[in-house]
């Protein structure tokens, strides 16, 4: 097993962060809008099931 390198290892991760493709500000900007408000529909959904499901709780035990 080879000994551990710690210049070779930074001088490959400097590489390696040469070939990342980073998000221009606009897909960046876009993406973060995209996961906003699938995160406020999701937590719309599960308000309404969560209602729905008690409203049937309440029909079925006779709860007041």
């Amino acid at each position: 097993m080879a000994g551990f390198n710690p210049a070779g290892y930074l001088r490959d991760v400097r590489q390696e962060i040469g070939r990342v493709t980073w998000p221009s500000r606009k897909e960046t900007l876009i993406t973060t809008g995209l996961v906003l408000a699938l995160s406020a529909l999701a937590a719309v959904f599960f308000l309404v099931a969560d209602w729905l499901i008690q409203l049937g709780m309440r029909l079925l035990f006779g709860f007041a």
